[in-house]
């Protein structure tokens, strides 16, 4: 008796970006068309609220602290993150795929991704691509990037094509 072969575990990292909302509806477009042979796992990485707070500087809203900033900050972050995960599941509710495990984690995209990998035991990470240039890059730091060299499993980043003239 020959074992049933598993759906292929594919972990998707989703921000609040058209990029990251292409790349879900071409994962969802080019992969979930044959019913039960892959599992999504979408992921957004939520932002620590005193990691942002902490990039306003000391004084956070109308001369308040950055203590006193906190809860508007974190309140704002889960307002996001809420839209993201909205926004992830009307994609995938269109192309009726509704067998989705979708997570939101507080940290770093860098590093909830692949952890997201080792957790679900995905066979493919997917991330989109803000197309930023090599200056960009440098300062602010490559997602797809760095877990193009940290997942342990392939990654695919998916592009959006840009407009032709």
């Amino acid at each position: 008796m020959a074992a049933e072969k598993s759906a292929m575990v594919v972990v998707m990292g989703i921000d609040d970006s058209e990029h990251s909302y292409y790349a879900l509806q071409w994962v969802l477009g080019h992969f979930f068309s044959v019913p039960g042979t892959f599992k999504l796992v979408v992921v957004h990485a939520q932002p620590s609220p005193s990691y942002s707070v902490g990039l306003s500087g000391p004084v956070g809203f109308f001369g308040a602290g950055a203590a006193d900033a906190l809860p508007y900050v974190e309140a704002d972050l889960k307002k996001i993150s809420t839209r993201v995960i909205s926004k992830a599941k009307e994609l995938c509710s269109a192309s009726k795929m509704n067998d989705v495990v979708y997570e939101v984690v507080e940290g770093d995209p860098r590093n909830i991704l692949p952890e997201a990998v080792e957790k679900y035991h995905a066979d493919m990470l997917v991330v989109g691509s803000h197309g930023y240039g090599a200056i960009k890059r440098a300062v602010l730091g490559s997602v797809s990037d760095h877990c193009a060299h940290h997942a342990h499993c392939s990654v695919m980043i998916v592009k959006k094509p840009k407009p032709k003239h």
